[in-house]
């Protein structure tokens, strides 16, 4: 059966997604807030590795992260990092923003996009 991740058109895609959006986090006044928040952590060179890792596994690919760090626990992985509901959001509309410049589309899409929300929202801490 057919993964989020095939969907997506596998890693090199997941790659170009991820890079897109954060190339729109570092541009994009929205993204001003998501990039200060990073900065509290290990900055965005590091965070686009890493986010590849997680979304490859989180999207029913190879667990990259789950390998490299023995866990996908978001909210462990979050705790240090102040997030307000606002910033969720914000992350939200760059990856849709990123999605959508990205080409994907449909119903798959559509899901893939629900789990991010779920997720995001879950890891609002302030």
């Amino acid at each position: 059966m057919a993964t989020a991740l095939d969907h997506l058109g596998g890693e090199e895609a997941l790659k170009s997604l991820v890079n897109r959006f954060y190339d729109l986090v570092e541009t994009d006044a929205q993204g001003a807030q998501i990039m200060a928040l990073h900065f509290k952590g290990h900055g965005l060179a590091h965070v686009r590795e890493e986010q590849v890792n997680f979304l490859s596994g989180f999207l029913g690919g190879r667990r990259h992260y789950a390998e490299k760090h023995g866990h996908m626990d978001v909210r462990l992985l979050h705790d240090h990092v102040p997030i307000r509901a606002q910033d969720a959001e914000d992350w939200l509309a760059l990856m849709d923003r990123a999605l959508a410049d990205c080409g994907h589309t449909g119903p798959e899409t559509d899901r893939i996009r629900a789990a991010l929300r779920r997720v995001a929202l879950m890891l609002v801490n302030r």
